[in-house]
């Protein structure tokens, strides 16, 4: 587990599936960092990287505290990675001393790096987890057992609140309903589930899909490309997966 007190970006160059990371602060993470993407960790954030399968190659570059001032970037977050960016990445990790002159090439090549990771986009899905009690007590049931049936009605049963209170708190916390969450919930326990070798049949009557072709259909709609493809290492253009904490398989 390393905590760094420098602020990093981690580039997956390539892997044959993709990289989980693993953070801690407050509470726990973990970030789904496929090929070609990159993940930001700020500065006294312990974390750890896990290849699901086959050798990793990565790149980290550091960067001193306070040197970004986005206020996104004060939290970890998954980014795409432009080909500008992945080339200056390169040359700033294979030719760059740690102490370099100020005023220089080095200097420029740097901040030119911190204008493109300001500017990255957006992770494209991400799943937040309620902190009320209850709420997250469903959450952490549904998440154990995916393909279980979830109605709004058996949750607020289940919470002891009426339908339309638990939709209310369940929408506040997360940003969410309680349907879209648990469609975004199976899809990203699918990538876990495929990257570690498993069947499309298999995980998609394990998560709640009827057929593989409806769990083909939602995925393709989620990432841009087929659980096969994804199995293959091709890299979507929605790809960027950010999960929220207390997310597990």
């Amino acid at each position: 587990m390393d905590n760094v007190e420098l602020e990093s970006l981690l580039k997956v160059e390539s892997s044959l599936r993709p990289v989980a990371m693993h953070m801690r602060r407050d509470a726990n993470a973990s970030w789904v960092v496929p090929q070609g993407r990159a993940v930001w960790v700020p500065a006294g954030v312990e974390h750890e990287i896990e290849a699901t399968a086959g050798p990793v190659a990565t790149r980290t570059v550091f960067i001193e505290p306070g040197f970004l001032r986005g206020p996104e970037l004060a939290a970890c977050r998954v980014i795409g990675v432009t080909p500008l960016l992945r080339q200056l990445i390169v040359t700033a990790v294979d030719e760059l001393p740690l102490d370099y002159p100020e005023g220089g090439r080095e200097e420029r090549l740097m901040n030119l790096i911190a204008d493109e990771i300001e500017r990255a986009p957006a992770p494209g899905l991400h799943l937040p987890m309620p902190t009320a009690p209850r709420l997250a007590s469903l959450c952490r049931a549904f998440l154990d057992h995916p393909a279980a049936d979830a109605s709004l009605a058996d949750w607020a049963r289940q919470a002891h609140l009426t339908e339309k209170t638990l939709a209310r708190q369940f929408l506040k916390e997360t940003g969410l309903n309680m349907g879209a969450w648990c469609r975004q919930a199976r899809l990203l326990l699918s990538l876990q589930a495929l990257a570690a070798g498993r069947s499309v049949l298999d995980v998609a009557l394990s998560h709640g899909y009827d057929s593989p072709s409806a769990f083909s259909a939602a995925f393709r709609r989620a990432f841009g490309i087929s659980p096969i493809q994804y199995i293959k290492g091709e890299v979507g253009a929605a790809m960027d997966v950010v999960v929220g904490s207390g997310f597990r398989e």
